[in-house]
């Protein structure tokens, strides 16, 4: 059953217990006898979004088990002062809106409690009594997102099992600092073609092969058929291509072109600083500048070409200008590498690594820096790839952002559109 099965067969059993009546709650849950009986109430006051709430639980005793059981509510989750409502708003904060712990739960008080921010909202309410003020913490809101994560980790097994893949991915690693020093790297694998996001591992080093092949696993596990990848996008990491010769001798390495630009960078400088070398002020500004130009041009022609024969003739062109040998020797070792989006058997593939994905990520972790451990860390990325795959982009386009699929999530890209199922719903929150 994959993830979105899950989350189908968890919405469905919370309208089936908000739709269970009075007598089909005289059946014993554990041996299924309706020869029970009324056993007294108990009050509850959990707080929803609208404020405390009293809740009156009936019980029953069963006489074939000679034991008691309470009235459950798809409104309210066991063992917690929180409906569950309380519980989705502050996960959906903290993933969709991007806020810090600290803020989520300040956000949330404020909407439970019409304290603190709700004051500056409606600044003509009356202030709320002591025993109405809400006390959730950032600490809380914490613990409900880990306990998301492990609902999400155990999920792992056949998560985006029949979700289609186009044998076309881009990978990237993500440095995080934890506590007392550590460091940690995030493996992610995208499809270029869908964006979906195969479940991340944390690893100790992206130079080991054997990291690349856990990250592999680990997608594997999750669904994907490693026989059907053809490319792959990367940085380049020496870790990744000494795997792929081992292991996936038949996929094609495409080199991240912005990370060959940046390597360049240094390159570029020198020339242009050789260039304008004697002159001073307007004088050698404008003459680094034109030099400069000139050389990311040439460049440019090369990584951008449509064959690799054009490819080879830019580079030849840029040897042999008097500044442009170092760049044609740093680019000719990558210059195959650079063009594999161009074969026809790579249709789809990205030129440019997905470091885009860890923007979003960042915006809530820190870093890692409010994970105390390696494995809450994986906890939190395996949550955020859930809600990444079930989560549309926005369908408007704006002045300076365009989007590939607007008002489709990476599912949806996929072929297998969530519809009513929520990320929330498929980690069972």
């Amino acid at each position: 059953m994959d993830i979105i099965e899950r989350g189908r067969a968890f919405l469905q059993s919370l309208r089936a217990l908000a739709r269970r009546s009075g007598w089909e709650w005289r059946r014993c849950p554990r041996c299924g006898e309706t020869d029970t009986w009324r056993h007294g109430t108990y009050t509850r006051q959990p707080r929803f979004l609208a404020g405390r709430q009293r809740v009156v639980v009936q019980r029953h005793w069963c006489r074939r088990c000679r034991r008691t059981y309470s009235e459950r509510s798809a409104l309210l989750v066991r063992g917690s002062h929180y409906a569950r409502e309380v519980h989705r708003c502050a996960i959906d904060l903290w993933q969709h809106g991007g806020s810090s712990l600290r803020r989520t739960a300040e956000l949330v008080r404020s909407l439970c409690g019409h304290q603190e921010r709700w004051r500056l909202w409606r600044p003509l309410d009356p202030d709320p009594a002591p025993s109405a003020r809400c006390r959730l913490e950032g600490s809380t809101v914490g613990r409900w997102l880990d306990r998301a994560g492990r609902q999400a980790h155990a999920g792992v097994a056949d998560q985006l099992a029949g979700v289609p893949s186009s044998g076309q991915l881009g990978t990237d690693g993500l440095w995080a600092r934890l506590r007392g020093g550590a460091r940690r790297v995030l493996l992610l694998l995208s499809d270029s073609v869908t964006g979906v996001v195969w479940p991340p591992v944390v690893v100790t080093s992206e130079d080991d092969p054997a990291a690349w092949g856990a990250a592999v696993e680990r997608a594997a596990l999750a669904g994907l058929d490693p026989d059907t990848v053809r490319g792959l996008t990367s940085d380049g990491s020496t870790g990744l291509a000494r795997f792929l010769d081992g292991g996936l001798s038949w996929v094609n390495h495409q080199r991240c072109v912005w990370h060959l630009w940046r390597g360049l960078a240094g390159k570029l400088a020198h020339a242009s600083a050789t260039a304008a070398a004697g002159l001073a002020g307007a004088a050698a500004t404008a003459v680094r500048r034109a030099t400069r130009r000139t050389l990311v041009e040439l460049v440019r022609a090369g990584l951008d070409a449509a064959t690799l024969a054009q490819a080879e003739a830019a580079l030849a062109t840029l040897a042999a200008h008097p500044l442009g040998r170092d760049l044609a020797t740093a680019l000719w070792p990558d210059l195959d590498a650079a063009l594999v989006y161009r074969v026809p058997y790579n249709r789809g593939l990205v030129r440019t690594g997905p470091e885009w994905y860890w923007r979003d990520f960042r915006l809530r972790l820190g870093h890692g820096r409010n994970h105390g451990s390696a494995d809450r860390l994986e906890r939190a990325a395996l949550l955020w790839a859930v809600y990444r795959n079930a989560t549309p982009a926005q369908w408007r386009t704006e002045r300076k952002r365009h989007y590939r699929r607007p008002g489709q999530s990476p599912l949806a890209a996929a072929g297998v559109p969530p519809g009513a199922v929520s990320y929330l719903d498929m980690l069972a929150v």
